[in-house]
């Protein structure tokens, strides 16, 4: 598997015509930029299942929490046979190193949420998720997770793939022999990352690291893999990355001129009131990090996190 981040996703979005009506949803983002950093592991539970293309259409039907798989028209329940089927494949999928999944949003067997779910007299709520992504993230609780058309919106596509990269270095840290002074370097280059998402588990997760002497290895490293998913899955924000910029340029104090500072000040000012975006000010202080050679801040993957081509810190 070597150094590329796999992805499990909806065989549908990288154009296989597996659909219902034997057509695809092929997202252009997801193969042609998303794809050159990342290997898919695609999946689609309706073919996989048994069924052929095309093929009647399902829906789900009864409670929210609860539904039941049903064709749309002659009304066979296939419930049962779809979740044996899922339970297998997530087994098999635990042997394909994956450090996420991307779903397809509105389907039946396939969303990760706010899917169509109809009552016994036909009245549909937005509020179910799909049969195989049930048990998938059911399964694989700690890894990320999106549908295609979240991604869209640019905080949860910067989130989603920050969180892929992240889990990516975690498995290949978990290949080493354990080692509290490994641990202690992982969250030293994240600390500033995991900061910007929570600094309440950024506390937390200094005090699990430095304190962990009484604590088995296996146990430690389960613990902290919780609460680094848990801080990821928690959004950034304007303010909480200038807390951290304005944290790090405390790291500064003795190189940076007056006017340096000065000059990081006005466009950190500019990123608060949403004037440029991250990238800006992410940029400047890359630039001084270069310049003055700080080795504790070069090694922080928040100034870093993924590929600048991703352009995902390029929106206001």
């Amino acid at each position: 598997m070597g150094d590329i981040i796999r992805l499990g996703i909806s065989s549908c979005l990288l154009g296989e015509k597996v659909r219902h009506d034997g057509g695809h949803k092929l997202d252009r983002f997801i193969t042609d930029t998303l794809g050159k950093y990342v290997e898919f592991v695609p999946v689609c539970p309706e073919v996989e299942c048994g069924f052929s293309t095309p093929r009647e259409s399902f829906r789900l039907v009864g409670e929210p929490e609860s539904p039941r798989l049903i064709t749309s028209r002659t009304k066979k329940d296939y419930t049962n046979l779809m979740l044996q089927w899922a339970r297998k494949r997530v087994k098999e999928l635990e042997k394909e190193g994956l450090c996420g999944f991307i779903f397809k949003s509105g389907s039946p067997s396939s969303g990760m949420e706010r899917v169509l779910v109809y009552s016994r007299k036909g009245m549909p709520v937005q509020k179910g998720v799909g049969m195989f992504a049930r048990v998938f993230m059911k399964h694989f609780p700690l890894l990320p997770v999106e549908d295609e058309r979240r991604l869209y919106d640019p905080k949860l596509r910067e989130n989603f793939i920050e969180c892929i990269f992240v889990f990516k270095r975690w498995r290949d840290f978990l290949i080493q022999k354990p080692n509290r002074g490994k641990l202690e370097d992982f969250h030293t280059r994240h600390e500033m990352l995991i900061l910007s998402h929570s600094p309440k588990h950024h506390r937390i997760m200094g005090k699990v690291v430095t304190g962990s002497d009484d604590i088995p290895l296996k146990k430690l490293y389960a613990q902290y893999q919780i609460l680094l998913m848990e801080a990821l899955m928690l959004k950034t924000t304007p303010k909480k990355n200038a807390g951290v910029l304005q944290h790090i340029l405390g790291c500064f104090k003795k190189q940076l001129s007056a006017d340096e500072k000065q000059e990081f000040l006005e466009v950190l000012g500019l990123y608060r009131q949403g004037c440029v975006p991250l990238i800006v000010p992410v940029t400047l202080m890359n630039h001084y990090v270069r310049k003055y050679r700080q080795p504790y801040l070069r090694e922080q993957y928040y100034l870093n996190p993924h590929p600048v081509e991703l352009l995902l810190r390029n929106h206001a």
